[in-house]
């Protein structure tokens, strides 16, 4: 779990309650917005407030400086609305001043993570937040989340000593310790020019190395607002040398060994896994009835519908990840995000290596040899259709290459016009470009599979393609994330990742692979 700030933006103020009013944060991904951890961005009903009474509202994020309290709260569609009484502290006070003046101008939560989820664009998503307190800040990110109104509390002067703006004007000419109580007690038009601010000067800091690195840690870790502060008047004062920075990180992940991509079992039809027992059957007709053309009075010839059982086995698939508690106390939210895609990813390779095995074990290789060229393929393709065919009685529609198959394909032309990579091919034999794993060759859907090898690990071998019935293999699966956790006495967490899936062969004879010459 983590501390997260979240700061929204501008303000607008209308004097008439001491009280503040807007948006503290918006749903939806419509708006990402940049925090301490990172772009995030909150779902629906994901934040719990438990009793908006004891929300304080804060002054930079800083717990020593409260100058109010929420006193409603209210999620709608777009967001979260709040209302908050601001206190008749000195501190109160300037916070209100500085608001209605648009000087501290955005509102800023700040909640703990309990759930969230990566997204496609790059941000996270949270899912489950608790709210911790609410701030007034300098610096906003939500465009959409602002204060809706800002309004100082009304005071009815007294009777027998009724004053006017005029005449508060010439009481600012007394000196500050005097002025000051008269804030209560009377209207904010005529209080708010004997209420000055506190002027801060820049401080003196000492900028070394370490002192850099500890207020990046803190203000990237723990969100401290001091050490922001710090971070700006260094950068500000201080020409960045080689090396004094630290080289920061980006969020982005670069993995180039594994993906969720699975060709070979897309290329098959799919079926849902039976809940229970380790087996299961299908019925599959062995034999049909026979019509005959029979003259009169001849004999009908005997035949009968008969069928038999194919016994599919479900096959089990294990990942384990092994991690500590120290790793997992201090790492953000996103370390478990990206171990359960990396663990998806290699249940991914591992299912589609199994599903590419089986069915090259049990389809046909062609029976005619084929040179590995333009004419070869199109002989190869239209013979294994045909076969496929008469096996099945169904169309083949899928082909499955290698990649090194893929570029042989993409090379072919006819005298030097591109065959299948061309933009508008003058044979038009189908289309296929080098930025998509899909396309189309001689009228089949073509799929690029990384975990096919070809014969002997060859790459444009024997077995580099095949043509195929996805009807004649069905690959059945069951839940693919099923987590079991266990931590260990000496303090190491197991993570296992398990799934079950099956393959079913209805009909061998329905994948057709490549024969090379």
């Amino acid at each position: 779990m983590e501390n997260l700030y979240i700061e929204a933006t501008m303000i607008e103020c209308n004097e008439e309650k001491r009280e503040i009013t807007g948006k503290i944060v918006p749903f939806g991904n419509d708006e990402i917005g940049s925090t301490n951890l990172g772009s995030y961005a909150f779902e629906a009903g994901s934040i719990e407030i438990a009793d908006p009474t004891k929300i304080k509202l804060l002054s930079q994020h800083d717990m020593k400086k409260p100058v109010g309290r929420m006193i409603s709260a209210e999620q709608k569609e777009d967001g979260i609305y709040a209302t908050f009484k601001l206190s008749r502290s000195q501190a109160g006070t300037d916070a209100l001043i500085m608001a209605s003046e648009n000087l501290v101008s955005g509102l800023s939560i700040g909640a703990e993570i309990l759930a969230s989820k990566p997204s496609r664009n790059g941000h996270t998503v949270v899912t489950a937040a608790k709210l911790k307190e609410v701030s007034l800040v300098t610096e906003p990110a939500f465009k959409s989340a602002q204060v809706l109104e800002i309004a100082a509390e009304e005071v009815t002067p007294a009777e027998e000593n009724p004053t006017t703006e005029s005449e508060t004007a010439v009481e600012d000419t007394t000196s500050a310790v005097e002025a000051t109580p008269a804030v209560e007690a009377a209207p904010v038009e005529a209080a708010r020019p004997t209420v000055t601010a506190m002027y801060y000067t820049n401080p003196r800091i000492e900028i070394t190395k370490r002192n850099y690195l500890e207020n990046t840690l803190k203000a990237n870790l723990f969100g401290d607002d001091d050490s922001r502060q710090w971070l700006r008047a260094a950068d500000n004062d201080q020409t960045t040398g080689a090396g004094f920075i630290p080289t920061p990180q980006s969020t982005q992940l670069l993995n180039f060994l594994s993906n969720a991509d699975r060709p070979m079992i897309d290329s098959v039809s799919r079926g849902t896994m039976p809940e229970f027992g380790k087996t299961f059957e299908l019925p599959k007709i062995t034999e049909v009835p026979l019509v005959d053309q029979i003259d009169e009075n001849g004999a009908v010839t005997d035949s009968q519908l008969e069928a038999s059982f194919i016994t599919v086995t479900k096959k089990s698939f294990k990942g384990r990840a092994i991690t500590t508690l120290e790793l997992l106390t201090n790492s953000t939210p996103a370390f478990l995000d990206e171990l359960l895609v990396q663990m998806e990813f290699a249940y991914a390779k591992d299912t589609e290596e199994f599903v590419t095995t089986a069915i090259q074990g049990a389809g046909t290789l062609n029976a005619t040899a084929q040179a590995n060229s333009a004419t070869g393929l199109l002989s190869y393709v239209s013979s294994a259709a045909a076969a496929v065919y008469s096996a099945s009685l169904g169309f083949a529609r899928n082909m499955v290459v290698t990649p090194e198959q893929w570029a042989n394909i993409m090379s072919y032309n006819d005298a030097g016009r591109p065959i299948y990579i061309a933009a508008n091919p003058q044979n038009n034999a189908g289309a296929l470009s080098p930025t998509s794993l899909r396309g189309n060759v001689a009228g089949l859907d073509l799929r690029v599979s990384r975990y096919m090898k070809g014969s002997g690990g060859v790459g444009t071998a024997d077995y580099s393609m095949a043509v195929i019935n996805p009807d004649a293999y069905t690959w059945y699966e069951g839940a693919r994330q099923q987590l079991r956790t266990n931590v260990n006495s000496d303090g190491t967490v197991d993570i296992l990742l398990f799934g079950q899936g099956a393959l079913a062969t209805k009909l061998a004879a329905g994948a057709n692979w490549f024969n090379l010459t």
